[in-house]
């Protein structure tokens, strides 16, 4: 049973102090709260690099040491307005205000699983929408962030690919999933965020540019100054992408796989006419993966369709001799897509033909499942009719 709670959320991109309240109706949104959750009072700081910041302080006359200032206020403290800046002079921030913002912006809506996952909803820079998943686990907790609004990819078996693309996510509207949220669990007592995956909506690859900056600021020292080894990536493998990911990153890599039978990968997945799973396997045998950077394969199991041991046979062939893992994840169904769900007793024996043969496998545990926050059930589109919609 989805439990989806009215909250008042502070708006940080208001500086009157407004609020945004989500409808307890998980299908309606008024149109005042939408109006909130947009920002206003200029461009927004959020996603700068520091050399970006160092650029607008030249322009507004303003020492170059204020860009660092600036970006321990954004990254280090979250502030949500120019004014909590109190280390910069009024006059300075006056001038910053005058026509910039901080620029984050608050969830429209908030859902919570039995489970402890929650999901929300942000609004985006082009006037869409994108869910965003936390899920905590003991001293652990993950945030799966998007980074599209919907998907080019279209793969058979994913929510996401069914509602098309919209557009991609600048560097804010990525940044700003994980600086609210970040700020959101603190404020409720809830685990500290331990991991980013960049597993939401949107193939990361076809917005790279995008991305890779986000990771930048996310690993800089001025930023939040993580490790990039707590990041992962997924990607369902655009080649033409991946080398460059590979060496301006080093971030962990997820490569949704699925099939290691081309036709079969073909049919759940049109990438694979382009991208061939054997040509990205190849280019991966370039780089060692010996160290603590990590390449996982993701194995979404589907019944009587990718999961026999010929299967385990032929992903066993791909793979040898890679130094990587593998997830299993279980399918969630999807209205009109053929495909069956799997047992997990034929899951547990795919898994141990694996081990057995040299590669680390687990069973990633499904989470969220009642507020459709798991694995490839994530949708903006009005047509999945749990969410406002996104079109306007």
């Amino acid at each position: 049973m989805v439990k989806t709670e009215q909250q008042t959320l502070p708006s940080p991109s208001l500086n009157g102090g407004s609020s945004i309240s989500a409808d307890k109706d998980t299908n309606k949104q008024s149109n005042h709260s939408l109006q909130l959750g947009r920002v206003s009072g200029g461009s927004a700081l959020l996603g700068m690099t520091l050399e970006e910041l160092q650029d607008v302080c030249l322009q507004l006359s303003m020492p170059k040491f204020t860009a660092k200032q600036m970006a321990q206020w954004i990254y280090g403290k979250h502030v949500h307005t120019i004014d909590e800046m109190t280390n910069l002079s009024k006059a300075n921030r006056e001038k910053l205000g005058s026509l910039f913002s901080v620029g984050c912006m608050a969830p429209v809506e908030t859902q919570k699983s039995k489970d402890g996952t929650v999901k929300y909803l942000f609004p985006t820079e082009n006037g869409k929408f994108v869910e965003t998943v936390y899920i905590p686990e003991g001293d652990r907790a993950t945030l799966c962030v998007s980074c599209q609004v919907g998907c080019k990819m279209n793969c058979l078996f994913c929510q996401t690919g069914k509602q098309g693309w919209q557009g991609n996510l600048t560097v804010r509207d990525i940044l700003n999933q994980i600086y609210t949220v970040d700020q959101l669990i603190a404020e409720e007592g809830k685990t500290p965020l331990t991991n980013i995956v960049y597993m939401g909506q949107g193939e990361p690859l076809d917005n790279l540019d995008n991305v890779l900056k986000s990771t930048t600021i996310l690993t800089a020292d001025y930023g939040w100054a993580w490790s990039p080894h707590r990041i992962t990536i997924s990607t369902v493998g655009l080649k033409s992408h991946m080398r460059r990911l590979l060496d301006e990153s080093e971030c962990h890599i997820a490569v949704s796989l699925h099939s290691p039978i081309h036709e079969q990968r073909l049919q759940l997945m049109p990438a694979e006419k382009q991208f061939p799973i054997a040509d990205i396997v190849a280019l991966l045998r370039e780089y060692d993966w010996s160290h603590q950077r990590r390449i996982t394969f993701e194995y979404t199991m589907f019944g009587g369709t990718n999961d026999s041991p010929l299967h385990a046979k032929e992903l066993t062939k791909l793979l040898k001799e890679l130094f990587c893992r593998v997830n299993l994840i279980r399918w969630h169904r999807v209205p009109d897509v053929p495909l069956k769900e799997v047992e997990m007793d034929t899951m547990e024996h795919f898994r141990d033909y694996l081990c057995n043969h040299g590669i680390p496998t687990t069973i990633r545990a499904s989470r969220g499942q009642d507020i459709w926050a798991a694995c490839g059930l994530l949708s903006t589109s009005p047509r999945a009719g749990r969410f406002i919609p996104s079109e306007q």
